[in-house]
């Protein structure tokens, strides 16, 4: 019988455990292996990502190639520089590939590149295996036992997963250069980006994985490393502990514990693939089915496991839309500010590959470039945004907390800014669990008690009353008395003086752009009256009841039903104006790389913050 020459193609499963996808190929008659991973440019350059984020993929990529080697020394992970689409057809015929194999992908772009993919191998007489294995279930099969509908709920993820069956027990030549326009990742680069100047094997044509170096970033800032050894370690170590693993439940969980978290912090690694869901999953009901006093989902540790899974059955029914309100029906319509924009006669607008906004107001503009850069004047929120900047990292509830604060909580700025935040810091981004979670605390989606709303200053008095994690994060307070740890604004002078700290201006996002030393910024606002501000117009909006698929969203009719109902906080009119009115913080640090926004006059939510300083 005929070998079968393989090329596995790795993406987002970089392990060798419990990989369906690798197990097919070895099922294959008399196989021989080359696996490969792509250095994709959709991902390097249209795909926000942090150095923190690529470093944890170089673990990975590292780990498994070692892993590689220790099983066939004459073999590793061959990290391949060109675009797929443009490579693998050459791969065929240079290599004499008969099969290729990879895992499924449900994200958006994933799903048209292994369309074109597999065209071009069924072109060259290349047979094209695939199965699912990121998810506890096939996405498209719990789809198609929800009638064709996104899984909006757990219980509903849980009845089509049913359905679909028990979750399965764990088992030489030219280059072609991409298109490198736009360069999401362009920012934070601190050199010329080389990989794909150095050919398809690399700067030492040896096929080994990148070194953030040649990625062009600077040292990652993560304490969190990735890979397959790491993963199954840090497993272990979890299910040790069995009254833990066994009774935990996410809410209980301290947002404010640090070093060590409150949480697995597996998540990084279920997203490269580095450790497989299903693996989790069954270890973890091994241990449940024989403890008493276990604890369930959606609380429980396998509870997050299914949240995932509903989130990208969800996306996979919707399809590219899912990741934003333009088209999506499932999305209410709110007339946030710093909206997307969107090119016309296009299913998903340019959001979906550039992240670029309109600034409707000044004001908004001004709140989220302060939210982004951990200056708001609140320190529990500010806390929260430099660890995730630092970390690629933040406990889930404290990504609860800074979601409700730019969204409904607070700047009533649109969750899709937030979002992109989110893309470009967290390790453990997932298009679908992202956005699904961003549409799940901004009231959009999935969840829909708006009037249940984190407050910046008790919440984080609740978990940590001494103001440990904010002394971590926010060094300018970490001498301030815990009396006033969480309210800075309210200590007396005696109480900064001996702290030595200030509380005065705005960070330095504004005015000079310089930040004075000793100091921390005042508050952005009055929460209690931005609270009610946002109620107000989260009400009015439930009341229009409009979707992101609504024509009235499209054409620009919505402001008319909006304003017919009474509804003061929303978006401006489009009146555009120079960009020099408005500064921003990444434009700041970034001279070279000045982002495109629409800017637009200021409007009443200005005026009226305008009014409030003055009148205090």
């Amino acid at each position: 019988m005929k070998e079968a020459r393989v090329l596995y193609w790795f993406r987002t499963d970089l392990r060798l455990h419990d990989s369906p996808a690798l197990q097919a190929a070895l099922d294959l008659s008399r196989p021989s292996y080359t696996p490969i991973f792509t250095f994709d440019p959709h991902y390097v350059y249209h795909s926000k990502g942090s150095g923190n984020r690529w470093q944890f993929l170089l673990d990975c990529q590292n780990d498994l190639s070692e892993s590689i080697t220790k099983l066939n020394p004459r073999s590793q992970l061959f990290v391949l520089r060109e675009a797929p689409q443009t490579l693998l057809p050459k791969l065929f015929k240079a290599w004499r590939i008969t099969h290729l194999v990879f895992e499924r992908d449900t994200d958006a772009y994933a799903r048209a590149r292994d369309r074109a993919v597999s065209d071009l191998a069924r072109t060259a007489g290349v047979e094209t295996l695939t199965r699912y294995g990121r998810t506890l279930w096939d996405s498209d099969a719990v789809v198609a036992q929800h009638g064709g509908k996104p899984t909006m709920s757990i219980a509903q993820l849980q009845a089509a997963g049913n359905k679909v069956g028990p979750i399965p027990t764990p088992l030489d030549f030219e280059q072609e250069r991409p298109d490198a326009d736009p360069d999401l990742n362009a920012p934070v680069r601190e050199s010329e980006f080389q990989p794909y100047k150095t050919g398809i094997a690399g700067p030492h044509g040896d096929f080994r994985p990148e070194v953030l170096e040649e990625l062009g970033f600077p040292p990652a800032t993560t304490p969190h490393r990735g890979g397959e050894t790491r993963a199954l370690r840090m497993l272990d170590h979890i299910l040790a502990d069995e009254e833990y693993a066994a009774k935990f439940q996410k809410p209980k969980t301290s947002p404010a514990a640090f070093e060590p978290q409150s949480t697995t912090l597996l998540s990084p690694h279920h997203h490269f693939g580095s450790l497989s869901p299903r693996l989790f999953y069954w270890r973890v009901q091994d241990l449940v089915s024989r403890f008493k006093g276990a604890s369930t989902p959606p609380e429980s540790l396998t509870g997050q496991l299914l949240f995932r899974d509903m989130y990208f059955a969800a996306q996979a029914a919707i399809g590219a839309p899912f990741t934003q309100t333009h088209n999506n029906p499932h999305c209410r319509f709110i007339p946030w500010h710093l909206p997307s924009k969107v090119e016309a006669g296009t299913e998903t607008g340019t959001n979906a590959i550039s992240g670029e906004y309109h600034v409707d107001s000044l004001q908004a503009e001004r709140w989220f470039q302060r939210w982004k850069a951990g200056l708001t004047g609140f320190p529990w929120i500010d806390a929260l945004m430099r660890q995730l900047k630092h970390d690629g990292w933040i406990h889930h509830l404290g990504r609860h907390a800074v979601a409700c604060f730019l969204t409904r909580g607070g700047c009533y700025v649109h969750w899709e800014r937030g979002a992109d935040v989110f893309e470009e810091w967290l390790l453990d981004h997932e298009p679908a669990c992202n956005a699904g979670n961003w549409q799940w605390l901004s009231c959009t989606a999935f969840f829909s008690q708006y009037f249940r709303c984190y407050s910046p200053i008790a919440f984080g008095q609740k978990w940590d009353k001494e103001g440990r994690f904010v002394r971590r994060w926010v060094p300018e307070l970490k001498d301030l008395d815990a009396k006033y740890i969480y309210e800075p604004w309210k200590a007396p002078l005696s109480a900064l003086d001996k702290a030595g700290v200030r509380i005065e201006g705005d960070g330095g996002l504004g005015g000079n752009g310089k930040r004075e030393e000793g100091t921390y910024p005042e508050p952005m606002f009055d929460f209690n009256e931005r609270r009610k501000v946002c109620l107000d117009a989260m009400k009015t909006a439930y009341q229009v009841g409009i979707y992101g698929d609504d024509e009235r969203v499209k054409n620009g009719t919505w402001r008319e039903l909006f304003e017919a109902a009474g509804q003061g906080e929303m978006q401006e009119e489009d009146h555009t104006f120079s960009d020099a009115n408005v500064d921003h913080a990444d434009d700041a640090e970034h001279a070279s790389h000045k982002r495109k926004v629409q800017v637009k006059k200021e409007g009443p939510m200005d005026r009226h913050v305008k009014k409030t300083k003055k009148e205090v």
